[in-house]
């Protein structure tokens, strides 16, 4: 069994690299998920990102056992829940445990909950365990930009990832943009707007062109302007074609009419007062 060497990675921003099309499990259930992770495994996918939210880190780690690939061929993901920002060092150690590993490549604060304002305070916590090499490489989701602007007041760590909702007709390039600049990578969760982007005419005219499905189009557009990304699915057939968007090239004109589609459409909570514990 070896990895896709199609997909590329991203170099992040302390030097970690991460393979930028990956393979996401919101809203798997935990009882399905040990088979399709090991069918996400099978197919070449060696990036998986999860959540203690998600409640399926236990059977994700079965999943990574079962297989036999090596450790440190995957790049695992997880991230500290709302109402765990206060106690984010043994949060983390229960995800370790859970998923049975010794490290964690990412490990992100889940949403910014700006109204109890604990994730200063938790990102302490989790520079102290990136500094003992517990976790590979820190970062965020659901972050916006006033967001990042109070963490790093008092951050000695500059996240490496924001993750958060993008998609064709949801883009947060201001978001995005000031990510980039401060050197902090940008991961696309919700890549094809939950298939509402995919039946728009540049994506479906590319398709037809090149022959792929309208999800290969929208996620080769991701890959196309340097966005992590991480689609889901259960279907085998699916998350082939899926990884195989990093083999889909788009010409200028192509990628400039998907982007044209931002309709300011978001499908997610609204990181300014989403405040749910998750637990």
């Amino acid at each position: 069994m070896t990895p896709n060497t199609a997909v590329p990675n991203i170099t992040l921003n302390n030097g970690v690299e991460i393979p930028q099309l990956g393979f996401g499990v919101f809203q798997v259930p935990p009882e399905e998920t040990q088979r399709i992770v090991e069918d996400a495994l099978e197919a070449g996918y060696r990036h998986i990102d999860t959540a203690a939210a998600y409640r399926n880190e236990a059977a994700i780690g079965a999943a990574i056992a079962a297989t036999g690939i090596p450790r440190e061929d995957i790049f695992i993901t997880t991230k500290l829940r709302n109402g765990e920002q206060g106690m984010a060092r043994d949060a983390f150690r229960n995800s370790r445990r859970e998923l049975g590993v010794d490290y964690v490549d990412l490990y992100l604060i889940h949403w910014p909950v700006p109204s109890r304002n604990v994730f200063p305070e938790a990102w302490k916590a989790m520079e102290t365990l990136h500094a003992d090499g517990e976790i590979r490489a820190i970062g965020v989701s659901n972050f916006l930009a006033d967001h990042l602007d109070a963490l790093l007041q008092s951050a000695d760590v500059v996240p490496a990832v924001n993750q958060f909702e993008l998609h064709p007709t949801f883009q947060q390039s201001e978001l995005a943009a000031k990510s980039r600049s401060l050197g902090i990578a940008v991961e696309a969760y919700s890549p094809l707007g939950q298939g509402a982007d995919l039946n728009a005419e540049p994506v479906a005219a590319a398709a037809e062109k090149y022959g792929v499905s309208p999800a290969q189009v929208v996620l080769a557009w991701h890959l196309s302007r340097g966005t992590i990304v991480i689609p889901k699915s259960a279907n085998s057939a699916r998350m082939r074609d899926n990884l195989a968007a990093a083999g889909v090239v788009l010409t200028t004109e192509e990628i400039s009419g998907i982007t044209a589609l931002e309709s300011g459409a978001r499908i997610g909570s609204d990181p300014a007062v989403a405040a749910h514990s998750q637990m």
